[in-house]
């Protein structure tokens, strides 16, 4: 586990813990930036897109299940910049193709099909200027955990 060097993770009760655990803490480099990038901005991400967007849960189960709510949306649903606009569930769990390298629909009545699109790269469905509507759902119910997808117009 690699954490900072905050008070909290040198007490007793926290070294106990990850004895009783097998877990053998690692700590970040003191005044080195981005020594805990990762974790940094994942614990950004939480507090942006959970925490500071509900009303917290003051009992430790309903909390907890919210935090197991994120965790899915964020593990399956949620595009990563670091893992180039995938999901982690598409990268780690699964090995599935990610949705934004499957066929894409092209708005544009006039795109060439050899131009070269966002990146990744993914390929025309069907015709240039298919018309597309954008779909909202909410992980859970949960509107701060949404789920966009474009899909083809009737």
């Amino acid at each position: 586990m690699i954490c900072d060097n905050g008070k909290q993770f040198w007490c007793d009760a926290f070294k106990a813990w990850c004895d009783g655990h097998g877990i053998t803490p690692r700590f970040g480099a003191v005044g080195r930036h981005g020594s805990i990038a990762l974790v940094e901005r994942f614990i950004l991400t939480l507090k942006n897109e959970c925490t500071r967007v509900i009303l917290v849960p003051l009992r430790r189960a309903p909390f907890h299940q919210e935090l197991t709510y994120f965790a899915n949306w964020y593990n399956q649903s949620r595009p990563h910049s670091a893992l180039h606009g995938k999901t982690p569930h598409e990268v780690f769990y699964l090995n599935l193709l990610p949705a934004c390298e499957h066929p894409r629909y092209e708005p544009r009545a006039k795109w060439p099909r050899s131009a070269p699109c966002a990146s990744p790269p993914a390929p025309v469905a069907s015709h240039c200027g298919a018309r597309i509507r954008l779909v909202v759902r909410y992980h859970r119910g949960r509107k701060h955990l949404p789920i966009v997808d474009l899909r083809r117009a009737a």
